[in-house]
């Protein structure tokens, strides 16, 4: 795998973390249990100011960001995200058919909702192979 940020309480390999920024509690508690059980650290922020303060706080390998966030754009997360974590990893999701490339531009994946565990695992994993190795 590549660049997995924090590392392991016993002392272990270090652990890819994944930020979900969702509003749908249910969605975002689905998405933390089944990273959590394929060993990923999951940090959650139910909106675009919380992700703000997690971006800034933590290292973060991967954001699932839900294009609709509450009252805000997920979207108004990119800039900083790319300012701040250059190297993260950004799918957007959205239940929407909003998908032209230029609303895609900035992001590494798209997954539409409602969408099956495999896929989201099967994401997450993908942008992690795709990130370069730490030295």
């Amino acid at each position: 795998m590549a660049l997995l940020n924090s590392p392991r309480a016993d002392g272990g390999a270090v652990t890819p973390t994944v930020l979900v920024v969702e509003d749908d509690p249910s969605l975002r508690m689905l998405c933390r249990v089944n990273l959590e059980l394929e060993h990923y650290r999951v940090l959650e922020a139910e909106t675009v100011d919380r992700a703000e303060q997690v971006v800034r706080r933590e290292q973060i390998d991967v954001v699932l960001l839900d294009l609709h966030v509450g009252d805000r754009h997920g979207f108004e997360l990119l800039p900083l995200l790319r300012k701040e974590r250059p190297e993260t990893a950004v799918c957007l999701l959205s239940g929407t058919s909003e998908t032209d490339p230029p609303l895609l531009e900035g992001v590494d994946d798209f997954i539409r909702k409602p969408f099956e565990l495999e896929d989201l695992i099967g994401t997450v994993e993908r942008l992690l192979a795709a990130q370069p190795a730490q030295p």
